[in-house]
């Protein structure tokens, strides 16, 4: 049994409770999850089974897109709607137009800066910092560049409460944090917020309408299983690909170098032969002219 297989993750089950569940399902522990999503957001989780295993870090460095609710005028301490309150503004009726909006969320697309939030995983000296955040401890956080794609307002604004919410669809990079997205919206309206709601729609190759939940699987007879794995092909559409003849394909499945090919592969490329991978290939730095296996599929 090998593919990737999406899920849609269930609201309160956190990455690895997927893939406990499905080493059970499945009946093998050769499965692996493509990056966390945390346990209060639902969406796509794509699962990597068997050989595509091997993929899995190339699978999360695919485009995610989500949609997400913005929540203005309070702020918690985790940036989304499980966190302690830790500071409240009134947010007045038609204090925002939705002109204000749409103008902040386009200079927020692009490559920005986002200084990880406090309660995230992210490693800081050896420890993770929700272990500091845990224990009362706030400490430097490095800054990192994150790219926002696309960065689309939902719905209308919403005033009730002292406090205005409205939806966005986030089509961003590897290591965008939507939370820490959400207070800087909010930040640059003037104000406080946070994320109140998020669900991940597209990851991996994978849209929510292509997912499974894990108890529709279950439910599934055993053998029909393997009729809801997708090819690597499919986590690995978002690369570059190069596509080989037969002569070069079987160099390259018994491990030999290549000259390098026009136009020249300058990054982690996807050769294929008949439209499936045999390898993921890059440059050979020690060697100008020749690119080399990074992966062979064989």
């Amino acid at each position: 049994m090998d593919g990737i297989i999406g899920i849609n993750k269930a609201r309160g089950m956190t990455s690895h409770d997927v893939v406990f569940k499905l080493r059970k399902i499945l009946k093998t522990k050769k499965v692996g999850h493509t990056g966390t999503l945390d346990p209060e957001v639902d969406g796509v989780l794509p699962i990597c089974v068997g050989k595509a295993t091997r993929i899995s870090d190339y699978v999360m460095q695919s485009g995610k897109r989500y949609v997400a609710e913005v929540t203005l005028g309070v702020q918690t301490a985790t940036e989304d709607a499980h966190g302690e309150v830790i500071d409240e503004v009134v947010i007045h009726n038609n204090a925002y137009t939705e002109q204000q909006v749409d103008k902040v969320l386009s200079e927020l697309t692009g490559r920005i800066k986002q200084i990880p939030p406090m309660y995230s995983a992210v490693k800081v000296n050896g420890r993770k910092l929700y272990e500091y955040a845990r224990e009362g401890i706030e400490i430097e956080r490095p800054e990192r560049i994150v790219e926002i794609y696309d960065l689309t307002r939902k719905s209308t604004l919403y005033f009730k409460n002292n406090q205005c919410t409205f939806n966005i669809e986030i089509y961003c990079g590897k290591g965008t944090y939507i939370r820490t997205l959400a207070t800087q919206i909010a930040e640059c309206l003037g104000t406080i917020g946070h994320m109140s709601d998020l669900t991940r729609t597209e990851s991996g190759g994978f849209k929510l309408e292509d997912c499974i939940t894990l108890d529709t699987l279950h439910e599934i007879p055993f053998d029909e299983i393997n009729n809801y794995l997708q090819p690597i092909e499919v986590g690995l559409k978002h690369m570059p690909h190069y596509a080989v003849d037969v002569v070069t394909s079987k160099k390259i499945l018994f491990g030999q170098k290549l000259k390098q090919v026009s136009p020249p592969i300058e990054d982690e490329t996807v050769m294929t032969y008949n439209d499936k991978v045999i390898a993921i290939f890059v440059p050979d730095d020690k060697h100008p002219g020749l690119i080399k296996a990074k992966k062979v599929f064989n």
